[in-house]
């Protein structure tokens, strides 16, 4: 009998392709993470129309260079707000993701990018795409939260 192929992570080629997010394994559900960094960014939510827009701020556990939170497995111990987006509450948490988010895409019927690392197989390419927020963050301890929406960014970036 052959069995699909099992990469040397542990996870089986294109399976976010073969299975819905809500069936996906702890260890898949992470994997689909591209290290963008662009979740830990602040955001502005437009009152009237709900549209979500990033901004330059970063969450101050942010590392700006890694594109990686600092402290993820006890986040909510400093950012008591930080979503932990998961199966459970995709659907009521997909708009705040960023548009080119694994998650959000899959969500919503698209495909991953080219860049992503599941597809490149190099976790690098996020950031050569120039899709991550390496080097382009500012600290939320050095901007007053009134002068955020001066520092909204377009996607991708």
């Amino acid at each position: 009998m052959n069995e699909d192929p099992i990469k040397r992570d542990g996870l089986k080629p294109e399976f976010w392709k073969h299975k819905p997010l809500k069936s996906l394994s702890p260890k898949e559900w992470e994997a689909l993470c591209d290290g963008c960094g662009k979740c830990c960014l602040n955001k502005l939510e437009d009152e009237d129309t709900g549209e979500v827009a990033l901004t330059r701020i970063a969450c101050r556990l942010l590392d700006d260079q890694s594109c990686k939170c600092g402290q993820y497995p006890i986040r909510h111990q400093f950012i008591p707000d930080c979503i932990v987006l998961k199966p459970s509450n995709i659907d009521k948490n997909a708009y705040w993701m960023p548009k080119t988010c694994a998650y959000r895409l899959l969500w919503s019927g698209q495909p991953l990018f080219d860049w992503h690392p599941l597809i490149s197989g190099d976790p690098e390419t996020v950031h050569t795409a120039n899709i991550s927020v390496r080097g382009i963050t500012l600290s939320e301890f050095d901007i007053n939260e009134e002068d955020w929406e001066d520092h909204i960014i377009e996607e991708p970036l």
